[in-house]
């Protein structure tokens, strides 16, 4: 009898049942309850512009110190996901290429677009940034000396504000799906500030 029960208990289990649909986050929340970014006239009261540049930075690091970007750039290999910023489940590892190990690679399970029945997030470029980029555990003056070196960005100033303001994997943050709340502001908002602050000069907080 324990044994029927048993059985019909794994039967269960693998039985393959429909998941719950979930929605894009933006559909869920009101407009007020969604961040938004400070607009760049805001910045104009500030007379120095090394003061100036440094309070853009640290408004456009509203998006880079959210979990949507940190959990792609960790201090190890492994990759972090959720708000909390767990250690990625299963466990996966960077690769030599930022895309997985040769035997699980990323896109085993991130596709090019969010796959809304399960809830995995997806892009077609889905991999983690190199680990001279590991942004987790900085202060916010460190990433932005990190995003200015081109040794360990490996991008010149003008391809540091593409990636920023036109990326599709970057933009991702902002339609991340299933129960994730997205970067605050929009893509265009966000590479708006990262421009403004490279025209005054790119000062890092301390």
């Amino acid at each position: 009898m324990i044994f029927v029960a048993g059985a019909g208990g794994l039967v269960y289990a693998l039985y393959p049942r429909i998941m719950p649909q979930t929605q894009v986050i933006e559909d869920r929340l009101q407009s007020a309850e969604l961040d938004h970014l400070r607009q760049l006239s805001d910045f104009n009261t500030i007379a120095d512009p090394t003061a100036r540049s440094v309070a853009l930075f640290e408004e456009a690091a509203r998006v880079i110190e959210h979990p949507r970007c940190m959990n792609c750039h960790p201090r190890t290999d492994r990759p972090t996901q959720t708000e909390a910023m767990r250690p990625h489940t299963p466990w996966v590892t960077r690769g030599a290429d930022g895309g997985g190990a040769p035997n699980l690679r990323c896109s085993t399970c991130h596709q090019a677009e969010n796959f809304e029945p399960s809830g995995v997030p997806g892009n077609a470029k889905w991999r983690l940034a190199p680990i001279e980029m590991a942004w987790q555990g900085k202060t916010l003056g460190d990433i932005c000396r990190q995003l200015l070196d081109p040794a360990r960005s490996h991008m010149t100033r003008e391809e540091l504000l593409h990636h920023m303001a036109e990326d599709e994997l970057v933009g991702w943050a902002w339609h991340p799906g299933a129960n994730r709340k997205p970067a605050p502001g929009t893509q265009q908002a966000f590479g708006s500030l990262i421009k403004a602050w490279l025209d005054t000069g790119a000062a890092c907080p301390p």
